[in-house]
């Protein structure tokens, strides 16, 4: 809306016009962005419509004339500016009541349904394994996994320089101190706490330098520790065929292979047969027919010694195995890894 005095460069000309557009465009803007978009057209900084005109005062020559349009001009500026003020509290205001009513919870709707979880296989293995221990009467105890070197290694039978030591790839904190390598430790101090005889397994978390399909840095470890008068390798074996059958179904058989341990003498390694082939050879048992899971023996009269205990007058067996291989095998996972790379699906229900 041009005027003849405008066209010849009169910058208080037409301000009433500019102003009604300005009014219209905001009032007609249907969000704060389109508000915004005419604001910047006709109240931009220097270059509006309207503020534009302030740069053309100072061509005027008259004093009182340019005094004049200059008052002009900021009025109208101000009065547009109240007017975009005003629509834009509308605006703010219908964009907040419309977040209200977009996120006002309505208590009479019916809850979703609640998806439940379950245990991680880990938990579920060591669960099930303290439950068929305490019906042979095995008491479950604990034990510290900043452990000492002594503890750890020497009074299980494996002084300094032993050759055991190099394959427990150990986590050491200082000289004296480690991350525990087994549940070993665990075998002195109940034996030093609650004497004989004694039934204990000891599950917990243990360290090693270690990381493939079947190792890792840290694992789950159950030791078990039976002593009492006249323990032998027979009561070794009716044990584990038990948890063996408890654990991977009542067809399991069990096969003994003479090893060697430190802290048991003799030793052995404990074979089951396998799940998925029933014995006759599979790519699961490497078509052998048998899975190793753990490894046993009768406990060492030093370390009965070392624990307080009379090895004149008692003997006992000890066996440990790994958590998570027996999660495998009951299980069926192929790799061990997967219980620690945060796969949700192990937890969804089945």
């Amino acid at each position: 809306m041009s005027s003849p005095t405008q066209e010849r460069g009169d910058p208080g000309a037409g301000l009433e016009g500019l102003v009604e557009d300005a009014r219209a465009a905001f009032e007609a803007a249907p969000d704060l962005a389109a508000l915004e978009a005419a604001r910047a057209l006709h109240l931009g900084r220097g270059d509006g419509l309207l503020t534009g005109r302030l740069r053309g005062i100072g061509a005027i020559a008259d004093a009182d004339r340019r005094r004049v349009v200059g008052q002009a001009i900021t009025a109208a500026v101000a009065g547009a500016t109240a007017v975009h003020r005003r629509c834009r509290e509308r605006l703010e205001a219908a964009e907040q009541e419309r977040r209200r009513e977009a996120e006002s919870l309505d208590l009479t709707r019916p809850a979703p349904v609640l998806r439940r979880g379950r245990l991680h296989p880990v938990t579920l293995a060591t669960r099930e394994i303290r439950r068929i221990f305490a019906q042979l009467g095995y008491m479950a105890v604990e034990g510290p996994e900043l452990e000492y070197d002594r503890y750890n290694f020497e009074l299980v039978n494996m002084p300094p320089g032993h050759p055991a030591r190099d394959t427990q790839d150990t986590f050491f904190i200082d000289d004296d101190r480690l991350l525990r390598t087994h549940t070993s430790p665990v075998q002195i101090r109940a034996m030093v706490r609650y004497g004989a005889p004694l039934r204990v397994i000891v599950p917990g978390r243990t360290y090693r330098r270690d990381y493939d399909p079947t190792h890792f840095p840290m694992f789950h470890q159950v030791e078990g520790l039976c002593i009492d008068e006249d323990i032998n390798l027979g009561d070794l074996k009716g044990t584990l065929l038990y948890f063996a059958r408890s654990m991977f179904g009542r067809d399991r058989a069990i096969r003994v292979r003479p090893h060697h341990f430190p802290f048991t003498e003799p030793s052995i390694e404990v074979d089951i047969s396998c799940m998925n082939c029933g014995g006759s050879g599979c790519r699961t048992c490497k078509h052998t027919g048998w899975l190793e899971i753990l490894g046993s023996g009768m406990v060492h009269p030093q370390v009965l010694a070392n624990g307080g205990i009379d090895p004149e007058r008692y003997t006992g067996f000890a066996f440990g195995l790994g958590i998570e291989r027996v999660a495998q095998l009951a299980y069926d996972v192929p790799d061990g890894r997967l219980f620690y790379e945060n796969d949700v699906r192990f937890l969804r229900p089945r």
